[in-house]
């Protein structure tokens, strides 16, 4: 029996990846890492040398139930963004790495990032 081979994708999320956390390790910046479902968005702003989550915001959050009719909305995805870079620059984080992921920059993910940045971080 032969072993699986990875797929042509899987290799360059792998490359992708690698290429994210060596440049957030070099800098010694975090990372702010964003994740879009089909419901909800995700960020988190993490240490990779550390290996520590420093703040985090989602469309799930309890401080965000109020203000956010539809959870899958580039309004949703700006009030995350404000709420990531509110609790990074009160953890004492300024300078981010931005990690995409394998999303397209559009939509709610270049809103998630112009409210961080509009809110405070740098990347």
């Amino acid at each position: 029996m032969t072993a699986k081979r990875a797929t042509p994708q899987q290799r360059r999320a792998l490359r992708n990846r690698a290429k994210i956390k060596t440049a957030s390790i070099r800098s010694g910046r975090p990372r702010l890492s964003i994740f879009r479902s089909n419901n909800h968005i995700f960020a988190q702003v993490i240490d990779d040398v550390k290996q520590v989550t420093v703040a985090s915001a989602s469309t799930i959050d309890k401080d965000l139930k109020g203000k956010v009719k539809k959870t899958a909305t580039v309004d949703a995805a700006t009030e995350v963004g404000k709420l990531v870079a509110e609790r990074a620059t009160k953890a004492g984080v300024k300078q981010v790495v931005f990690d995409r992921g394998s999303f397209v920059y559009h939509g709610r993910i270049k809103a998630l990032a112009d409210a961080a940045r509009n809110s405070g971080l740098e990347f």
